[in-house]
């Protein structure tokens, strides 16, 4: 039997999502709960490994089990076996042909600053903050030279190990609330600090230290080199994960505290 769950996690206190030695990821907390309800060691796989300390509210993975437990089992008995940092929002039966990941069609990430001069104490480790006054319309201008299908070279790292850089970016938005702003961030599928330092590159614009139209020179250099420092990952939130209609996923809530 293959399942399917929707989860949520504050990634400050991990290692990322993938299961290390010696130190603590989600997926070994995961693992490590489901195979208490299960009563058998379970693998699961997810949909996109986010990095240190970067969180989720739309995580979605499966495993498959032999074990039976209604829904409600799978969804009460796990959280009740995990750190109150990481929850199951939601369980789902699916067919033997679901991949977390390969049979994604989507993901879509938020990156939540907030811009003013003094932090703000209760949202530490879940907010970037910046200083510096930033001009949102021309991030966002700058932002739409990204859409479509492109060659993302510049936006990854150096020991990126996709087999191709090209990524088709479905939307981008740049919003700001009081003082957040919001990157929405859409796209197939996204190379390793691809979001992160797309974002990094928008804020040299916002502060105007660039000009909109050198978003657009950086992603035709292919020149990781020349891009902007890469934000830092307290800010960064898997949001989404869309799939194929016919395996009937339920969606995941995205407007949850800053998620707006």
């Amino acid at each position: 039997m293959k399942l399917v769950l929707g989860i949520e996690y504050n990634g400050s206190a991990y290692y990322g999502w993938q299961r290390q030695k010696e130190v603590p990821s989600v997926q070994a907390c995961l693992e490590r709960a489901l195979s208490k309800v299960a009563n058998e060691l379970i693998t699961v796989y997810c949909a996109g490994r986010t990095d240190t300390g970067v969180h989720a509210i739309g995580q979605v993975v499966h495993f498959d089990t032999q074990a039976f437990r209604s829904e409600a089992a799978w969804t009460f008995g796990v959280n009740a076996n995990l750190p109150n940092d990481i929850a199951v929002r939601w369980v789902k039966q699916v067919d033997d042909d679901f991949h977390a990941r390969f049979s994604a069609i989507s993901r879509r990430y938020r990156y939540v600053i907030y811009n003013y001069h003094l932090r703000p104490a209760l949202l530490t480790y879940r907010i970037t903050c910046y200083s510096h006054p930033l001009d949102v319309t021309s991030m966002a201008r700058a932002g739409q030279f990204l859409l479509g299908e492109n060659d993302f070279t510049s936006f990854c790292t150096k020991d990126c190990q996709s087999r191709t850089s090209w990524r088709h970016v479905h939307h981008l938005y740049v919003i700001r609330h009081g003082q957040y702003i919001i990157f929405d961030i859409k796209a197939n599928a996204f190379l390793h600090h691809m979001v992160r330092n797309i974002v990094g590159s928008l804020l040299e614009v916002g502060c105007g230290n660039r000009s909109e139209s050198w978003i657009y020179e950086l992603l035709t250099s292919r020149d990781p080199t020349k891009a902007g420092a890469t934000s830092k990952a307290e800010g960064l939130y898997l949001i989404e994960v869309t799939y194929p209609s016919h395996f009937l996923l339920p969606k995941s809530t995205s407007g949850s505290l800053l998620m707006i």
